[in-house]
Formats: C-alpha cells, structure tokens, sequence
C-alpha cells in the first residue's frame, strides 16, 4: 500500500482524490477497460491511465489483459484490500472505529432475484460461479450459467475444485447454449469471459450488467491445470461474496 505523505491513513490519502474515488466507484459495479472508464468519469486517457497506476501501485486495483485477443486490458477493483484500508484507517482514528469481521453476521433473506453466469464453453467458469452462488444463498436466488460457445462436457477440473474445495457435487451437470435461457428474465448477468462479453455483448435486455475479467482456467482442454482451478475458484467465490450484499440491497423488489 502506498504510504501516506499527509500523516492520513495510507488508503484515505489514496482513495480520497476525487479522480480516484470515481475509478473506485465505477470498478466497484464491474470491471472495466480504460476506455469505458474514460467515459464513465469524464477525464483524458493519459489522467485516468495516471491514476489507475497509482490505485494499482497501491494494491487496490489490479490489471489483466483482455483473453479475446490481449490489446485491452481490464481493471478490477480489490474489494478485500478495500475493506481492510477501510477498517484499518477507521480504527487509526478511534479504536471503536475498528471493524470486525465477525459483526457483519449472516446476510439474508435474500429478494426474488434471478442471476445468469456468462462465459464461452460454460465448463469452468459459469459453472463454478452459479454452484457457489446457489450454494451461499441456500437456493433463494434464481441462479443459471450458460455458454456462447458451450462444449460438450463439463471440465473435470471443475468438478475436482468444487468438490474438494467447497463439498459441492456437480456431477451430472452438462454445459448449456445461451439460447437455452434466451427466454428467461435476468435480473443479472454477470459475463466471466472477457470473449463472451466483448465478442456477444448483448445477452439480452436486462436491468444490470456485471463483468469478472477472469482467465479460463481450462485453456488447456483436459491437460492437467495444477493449482490453475484453485485459483480460479477461490477469485470466483470472493467476488461471489461480494455479490451477496449488492442482491439483498439493490433488488429488495423484483
């Protein structure tokens, strides 16, 4: 984290210039290319470029390249190192400031909400996202992945992480066209495929559009993956975590 020059909190000094704070906000909805940042905070390329280098020199934002054909690149907002520069500026000022985990208790019941996962071939991605989606919210939401391009079978990689990491059984699920739910209502979809969100941009009319730049974790077929499915997995259940205040806030009513 970028050290404060102010005698501030490190992550108030950081987060506090209003250039900054609009990028804060606007990944804090999806992630985003610095184009549609441009657009979103209305500033030139080269100071939006300026303060998203200081944002991730500060570990709160983080950059991948776009896996549809590398020329972009995507940021993403850290939410975890968010909330910890949250707690800890909170409790530099008073101790009963200081924020505990533990105090947030269990989030729920949650709306009627209905929430489609998005990726290419729908054998990893998707399918890890809506199994812990489902999972955390006990099945009160109505939740789906689908594929652009689905392939015939689930990855086993998938089925593995998911069920040695989170004691989830998927077995017998099978991969899904988008076309299979073209006549269901969304009230989210969420693309993790940076391919199906720049190549298929419109799903379908929906009220509110999520992207997780997340690298394919099967992008070597059935080959052997190492800890590449761990990885993926836990990026996944964190920004699902995520997810779970944003649905029991933002779509009380359906």
């Amino acid at each position: 984290m970028v050290s404060s020059t102010l005698g501030a909190p490190a992550f108030l000094h950081l987060a506090a210039h209003p250039v900054r704070w609009r990028l804060l906000s606007a990944l804090a909805a999806s992630d985003l290319r610095v184009r549609e940042l441009v657009g979103l905070v209305g500033e030139t390329q080269n100071l939006v470029s300026y303060h998203l280098r200081l944002l991730r020199d500060g570990g709160l934002v983080t950059a991948t390249r776009s896996t549809l054909d590398g020329r972009d690149t995507y940021y993403h907002l850290d939410l975890d190192r968010c909330s910890e520069g949250l707690a800890s500026s909170g409790g530099s000022l008073h101790p009963a400031l200081r924020r505990h985990a533990d105090d947030a208790g269990a989030l729920g019941p949650f709306p009627p909400v209905a929430v489609l996962f998005v990726c290419t071939g729908n054998t990893a991605r998707s399918p890890i996202a809506e199994a812990l989606l489902r999972t955390a919210t006990g099945g009160q939401v109505d939740v789906a992945s689908a594929g652009s391009h689905p392939k015939p079978r689930m990855h086993p990689g998938t089925v593995r992480v998911l069920r040695e990491q989170f004691d989830i059984d998927i077995t017998g699920w099978h991969p899904r066209h988008l076309d299979s739910v073209a006549e269901r209502h969304f009230d989210v979809v969420i693309t993790l495929c940076d391919k199906a969100r720049e190549a298929c941009p419109d799903v379908a009319d929906h009220p509110r559009r999520i992207h997780w730049s997340i690298p394919d974790p099967a992008a070597n077929g059935d080959a052997p993956a190492g800890d590449v499915f761990t990885r993926t997995a836990t990026d996944i259940h964190r920004r699902v975590v995520h997810l779970l205040p944003v649905l029991t806030t933002e779509f009380v009513t359906r």
